[in-house]
C-alpha cells in the first residue's frame, strides 16, 4: 500500500491530505508509528513535529 508520502510525491493528491491519513491512523489497529504509517522519515517526522506543517511540506516538495 502505498504511503502519504509515496502519493503526494507522486502528484497524487493534495498536502492537506495529511489529516485524513492522520484520522485513519488514529481509528486503525496499525502496528506502525503515525511517522511509519505517513511513510516519512526521521527528519521528516521531526520537523513536522518541530517545526509545521508547512515546514514538512517544503521539504517534500524539493523531493519532487
Amino acid at each position: 500500500m502505498m504511503t502519504f508520502k509515496d502519493r503526494y510525491l507522486a502528484g497524487e493528491i493534495e498536502f492537506e491530505a495529511i489529516d485524513d491519513y492522520v484520522e485513519e491512523w488514529n481509528g486503525s489497529d496499525d502496528p506502525r508509528t503515525l511517522a511509519g504509517f505517513l511513510g516519512l522519515n526521521e527528519e521528516e517526522e521531526d520537523i513536522w513535529i518541530e517545526e509545521s506543517d508547512e515546514a514538512l511540506q517544503a521539504l517534500l516538495d524539493s523531493k519532487k
